[in-house]
């Protein structure tokens, strides 16, 4: 069955098809679509429009396009929070009804870097802590975590065990996070990052780069975390001024 005609353009209304027939199941998850002679067949227009349509759909990250094998439908992220809440990873795993886990890979103390320095307001003779972890979702690794906390806030408490920094800091630090500046960057495959998250060749990576502040807009923490572009999605409200 051909498409339905009207005023708007052939790959708009080939990309609205094709986002219903996933939706409802016609295409499902991993699933590889039709050949582009096939599909532009099933649709009646060009295979022009078609690569058209599958080119916007996979820059919304609807479809992967593998070259030399085919076309798929990508998994829906099984997690999404507005960029304007500030979620710990924690929260964000439970919210999606399971259970957060992680995986302690290293923890150093250590002087800060130039960009410590401006970032924190360091004095050169503080030093900073440096947490690489992995965070799991009933026990699949998800995200990547590097975190600089200022050694004089650092929670003496902290253990490897411990989930939620937020949490150990506002527990055992008596430091609350109120708010955050943030910056999200893509990236494709990462050598030693993707492996440890078991991402496919394909698969893309959000890397979140978040500097935190406490009550009295001190930094306290920045993070960089890399998350499975696959499994998590983020938005953003903007309103009209």
């Amino acid at each position: 069955m051909t498409i339905k005609t009207d005023t708007r353009h052939l790959y708009l209304q080939v990309i609205d098809r094709l986002k219903k027939d996933i939706k409802a199941g016609v295409y499902k998850e991993k699933e590889k679509l039709p050949s582009e002679f096939d599909l532009s067949k099933q649709l009646g227009v060009s295979r022009a429009t078609l690569r058209e349509a599958l080119r916007i759909l996979e820059e919304e990250n609807v479809i992967t396009r593998r070259h030399g094998v085919g076309t798929f439908v990508n998994a829906k992220p099984l997690f999404t929070s507005g960029i304007e809440q500030l979620n710990s990873v924690t929260s964000m795993i439970k919210q999606a009804g399971m259970e957060p886990g992680t995986i302690f890979l290293s923890s150093s103390t250590q002087g800060p870097t130039e960009e410590d320095v401006r970032r924190f307001n360091f004095e050169m003779e503080e030093e900073v802590v440096v947490i690489e972890r992995v965070r799991t979702a009933n026990g699949e690794p998800v995200v990547y975590c590097v975190d600089k906390i200022p050694a004089r806030v650092f929670p003496r408490a902290f253990t490897h065990e411990d989930n939620s920094i937020f949490h150990v800091l506002e527990q055992e630090g008596n430091r609350r996070i109120t708010h955050a500046v943030a910056q999200i960057e893509p990236v494709g495959y990462h050598d030693k990052i993707s492996p440890i998250l078991e991402c496919e060749p394909e698969t893309a990576m959000l890397v979140l780069k978040q500097m935190h502040f406490d009550d009295f807009d001190e930094p306290i923490l920045y993070s960089v975390n890399y998350f499975k572009a696959d499994m998590f999605s983020f938005h953003v409200l903007r309103k009209r001024v």
